[in-house]
């Protein structure tokens, strides 16, 4: 399987090396001849590097695009036109008409699209959705995700589409299903005209019930954070996305009626053991496979889109601070 990766910026390097150790021929292409040097330092040959990825484009079977936000709409077109599987960086694109139109593209010409809204592989997000799944926690009513930390900004991107969108794509997969409503506050306090911090309430109606979920987001709180709880009517758990193996702490908490009040029980606190994978390596891997057997991938360009609308919401009450209704 011949393979075309395009741009080895920041996240892009972590590309380049996964995708060096899989089975698959690897070509290159990036405009920064500084970071192309990278990719020949890894052994990748000379015939196979390029500043162009024109000059490859037509013998590739694949293609995996990790190239600023606001290329990815022309690129994914391109590459889906002409008959090439592709796998893309979050965001799918900038804009929800733009996510749909990819979508149905690939649906049309029967070519793989997924996007790489890594948090689906992590084994521990397969542990949650399976426990919400199975009513371990009764009717989840509150998910709480945050995101952020001290770090660079991104160009291309507010915080919401650089980092929240993890976690709102998270929330999606876990329920199993995508927010009603959208209300957001965003704060731009280093003045580049695109939000640095962001706090977004979304209201899921699920079988079991109607879920409230806030997603935040900065760049300057100290350390890092990627930490999602799930809160429901059986149990609780705390998820520390940053630990590699034990990440969920399930507490088994419930609030229980006496009389006229109610009270608060703590229960027996369980670690839970996942198994150590790297989230990209299997995205990846996931992504060849997918270009292999056919099969839908679990990130396809329907939940790129779906991530996008939601964003694209959490825009717009930003804006105007009205709740956003989404149909």
């Amino acid at each position: 399987m011949k393979l075309l990766l395009i741009g080895v910026g920041r996240w892009g390097a972590n590309h380049l090396r996964v995708l060096h150790s899989l089975p698959v021929e690897l070509f290159v292409s990036e405009l920064d001849a500084k970071r192309l040097e990278s990719a020949r330092k890894l052994g990748i040959a000379d015939s196979h590097l390029t500043g162009d990825y024109k000059h490859f484009a037509a013998q590739a079977d694949a293609v995996v695009v990790v190239t600023p936000a606001q290329s990815h709409f022309a690129l994914c077109r391109e590459f889906l036109l002409a008959g090439k599987d592709v796998f893309v960086e979050k965001p799918l694109t900038l804009l929800p008409e733009e996510s749909r139109q990819l979508a149905e593209l690939a649906d049309s010409t029967g070519r793989i699209l997924q996007v790489g809204h890594i948090f689906r592989f992590d084994p521990a997000t397969r542990w949650l959705r399976d426990a919400v799944r199975q009513g371990k926690f009764g009717r989840v009513n509150i998910l709480r995700g945050h995101f952020g930390g001290f770090k660079r900004p991104r160009n291309d991107s507010g915080v919401m589409f650089a980092d929240g969108i993890h976690f709102v794509d998270l929330f999606n997969y876990i329920l199993d299903s995508t927010p009603r409503s959208v209300l957001a506050i965003h704060h731009d306090f280093l003045g580049r005209g695109m939000e640095d911090v962001s706090l977004v309430s979304l209201e899921y109606e699920t079988p079991a019930g109607r879920t409230w979920a806030t997603v935040e987001n900065d760049y300057f709180y100290p350390g890092k954070f990627r930490e999602v709880t799930v809160a429901g009517e059986k149990c609780s758990a705390v998820c520390d996305y940053n630990v590699a193996q034990y990440k969920i702490k399930l507490h088994e908490n419930r609030h229980l009626r006496e009389g006229g009040d109610w009270k608060a029980v703590e229960g027996v606190v369980t670690q839970i053991e996942c198994p150590p994978e790297e989230p990209l390596l299997a995205e990846l891997r996931a992504f060849v496979k997918s270009a292999q057997t056919r099969e839908k991938p679990l990130a396809d360009g329907w939940a790129g889109y779906e991530a996008v609308r939601v964003l694209d919401a959490a825009m717009q009450s930003a804006k105007s601070g009205q709740r956003i209704e989404l149909k």
